[in-house]
């Protein structure tokens, strides 16, 4: 039992190593579910005072690196974005359309926009007329809708990047929609070790909505906040499922952080996230 209880805490640990290797944020997805099986394995091996209270101080540390993720962020910001994974097959354009208008978003970010759901952007053409769709494959687009002035648009396959540049009323701004594959062993590090760069590049403050497909207390996101010197909108809130697990994977960030809210499915196997942010830091 103590074997196992050591063990589970190198698994803990381990979830903390997201900058050394692309494992330690698998690991990080499953977090708090690592920490609920250490303090079990704690408590019923009762190992020697060097390995149990170290251990203990881990899981505490470990869940609240969690739970502060749960807290809100900066207040409620004047842009709205609602940013949506459709899911390829999507049955409910027209819900998912009703509930985007409801929203009056200044900015929509999608993924998975594939051929079969497109008819999305043509129920909302009139209210957003500038529309840009990356399309990958029959199944795989990015899009970036808007009923701001545009300008230049992005459009980069491997990095499931596409993008505008806006004019808002706080100035310009690059609005980009971003699909990360799943984490190591799939090919988001790699992803991420192209991505961080172009965030950098780039010539006004960014507004990225997406799914990450990874958790808030990753060091994945903690590398695209560096990059594009942006704050995750708060509280995170579970937007999949896997398997039984509920985990908060789409995200919306903004140089000033703001407010978020979940909305529904709407045919999706991803929830919506609504977030009012801020274009430029807080003070």
């Amino acid at each position: 039992m103590t074997l196992l209880a050591a063990l589970a805490l190198a698994a803990l640990a381990a979830s903390f190593a997201g900058a050394l290797h692309g494992l330690g944020d698998s690991l990080a997805v499953f977090r708090l579910l690592i920490v609920g099986a250490t303090l079990a394995l704690l408590l019923a091996a009762r190992p020697r005072r060097w390995l149990f209270w170290p251990g203990m101080g881990l899981c505490l540390a470990a869940a609240g690196s969690v739970l502060l993720h749960k807290l809100p962020d900066e207040p409620a910001g004047p842009l709205t974005v609602y940013q949506k994974n459709m899911f390829h097959r999507n049955g409910d354009t027209a819900g998912l359309a009703a509930d985007i208008l409801e929203s009056d978003a200044d900015i929509v970010t999608l993924q998975e926009v594939s051929v079969g759901n497109e008819a999305l952007l043509q129920r909302l053409a009139e209210a957003y007329p500038v529309q840009h769709l990356c399309r990958f494959s029959s199944r795989s687009g990015i899009a970036v809708l808007t009923r701001l002035e545009a300008g230049a648009p992005i459009c980069e396959a491997f990095l499931g990047l596409a993008g505008l540049r806006l004019e808002t009323g706080q100035g310009p701004v690059w609005a980009l929609s971003l699909h990360l594959s799943w984490p190591y062993p799939h090919s988001q590090p790699a992803q991420l070790d192209r991505l961080a760069p172009r965030l950098a590049r780039l010539d006004a403050p960014v507004i990225l909505g997406g799914d990450f497909n990874m958790v808030p207390w990753s060091h994945a996101l903690a590398r695209v906040a560096r990059a594009g010197g942006l704050r995750r909108t708060g509280p995170a809130r579970a937007t999949f499922r896997l398997g039984p697990l509920p985990i908060s994977i789409d995200h919306v960030f903004a140089p000033g952080g703001g407010r978020a809210e979940a909305r529904p499915f709407l045919g999706s196997d991803h929830r919506g996230i609504l977030a009012h942010v801020h274009a430029h830091p807080m003070r």
